[in-house]
């Protein structure tokens, strides 16, 4: 495909974005934000992006994204409740934090096992039911994305990683789908996420460092 062609799908693309897809992606947008500040709002927010693309992905035939986004929506309730918690001093139990190796591994595994499962449906579906449906980079997103909701509810930095992954990976997987605007959107999201990474690592060198000697 070359540049012009592209720049056609592209207009085209847009001229087809319904409403609802508009209002899927400020929201979506608004809880990233709330998310790089460490501000409880994501959740909320972020459950009215995660049921509109539920309708969304299945519309698309996107069908590891809708698993996603039913996904979201639960670890959303459970990270809700996550971060609302608070020990006897008052102060957040979930604290952002690095992952150390063992947890790396754990991630990694999580992934992998997810990433499996997600390829091997999509493939099925893809030769019974779905034939739109792109089994390698749908399951890689899905798979991430997987991740890094699982991370974010524990407030992990790496979660920012898995992040970023996600939506390189969603970027063309949308684009392809028609779906341009939210493919802009996710680009919009790779931003904020390097943005995010940044602000995580600040503030998780700000809770591990040591108290100055007075």
């Amino acid at each position: 495909m070359n540049p012009s062609e592209i720049l056609q799908q592209f207009i085209e693309g847009m001229h087809a974005t319904k409403w609802y897809e508009y209002v899927a992606v400020f929201f979506g947008i608004a809880s990233v934000w709330f998310s790089r500040k460490e501000n409880i709002l994501v959740y909320p927010i972020g459950i009215i992006n995660t049921i509109l693309y539920v309708y969304i992905s299945f519309e698309g035939s996107l069908f590891g994204e809708v698993a996603v986004q039913v996904y979201y929506t639960i670890m959303s309730i459970y990270g809700w409740i996550l971060w609302t918690k608070k020990n006897r001093q008052l102060k957040p139990v979930v604290v952002i934090t690095r992952s150390n190796k063992k947890e790396w591994v754990s991630h990694l595994l999580f992934f992998s096992v997810f990433f499996i499962i997600f390829f091997a449906s999509l493939t099925y579906l893809k030769k019974e039911f779905a034939p739109g449906a792109i089994p390698l980079a749908d399951a890689f997103a899905s798979a991430t994305a997987f991740t890094g909701m699982w991370l974010m509810a524990k407030k992990k930095v790496e979660s920012w990683y898995w992040w970023i992954a996600t939506n390189i990976a969603s970027i063309p997987l949308y684009f392809v789908k028609q779906y341009v605007f939210t493919s802009v959107y996710y680009f919009i999201l790779l931003i904020m996420a390097v943005w995010g990474l940044i602000e995580w690592m600040k503030r998780a060198n700000n809770k591990n460092a040591k108290p100055e000697l007075v």
